[in-house]
């Protein structure tokens, strides 16, 4: 028998200005997911709970909530981008071109803006990437950049060869 270890996210060596990264899971957005996150964040706005409500907007159906959007499309590239993140440094320049609705799918794609050594932890380095997330009819639903800490090759809490390891 052959043990295959399985996909370990990239590690910042791994990143190169410019690539584009086709995360490989869409998921589609129930009734559910939406009313539970919204009342779970304490969202009272009921276009995202009240299907009554939300009827007589111009929408004339619930909305998803933006921070779902968000989340998701963030949850999606954690294995391409955030896999082996130390701290996420920043969000920013969140765009929301197209609404989302119950019944959507949603998948992403990030693209790396930038990467440099971290100046003060020498088993870490900065990563900038630019994520998108689309419907089933390729809709721009969400963009926006992040900045995060991700640990070198050979180090963090999955290090085997003895290196130096950050502690949180």
């Amino acid at each position: 028998m052959t043990v295959h270890t399985g996909w370990q996210g990239r590690f910042f060596e791994d990143f190169v200005l410019g690539d584009v990264y086709e995360h490989p899971l869409g998921r589609t957005i129930t009734t559910t997911d939406n009313i539970w996150f919204t009342l779970l964040t304490q969202n009272t706005a009921p276009l995202h709970f009240d299907h009554v409500y939300a009827a007589r907007t111009d929408f004339g159906k619930p909305l998803v909530n933006s921070c779902l959007t968000l989340s998701l499309v963030a949850g999606q590239s954690v294995t391409d981008v955030s896999q082996n993140v130390y701290a996420n440094l920043g969000w920013g320049q969140i765009e929301l071109p197209h609404p989302v609705f119950e019944g959507d799918t949603i998948r992403s794609r990030s693209t790396v803006l930038g990467t440099r050594p971290s100046q003060s932890r020498p088993t870490l380095g900065v990563v900038e990437v630019q994520t998108e997330g689309f419907t089933q009819s390729d809709d721009l639903v969400i963009r926006f950049t992040r900045t995060l800490l991700v640990y070198r090759t050979g180090h963090g809490p999955r290090a085997t060869n003895g290196a130096q390891e950050e502690q949180a």
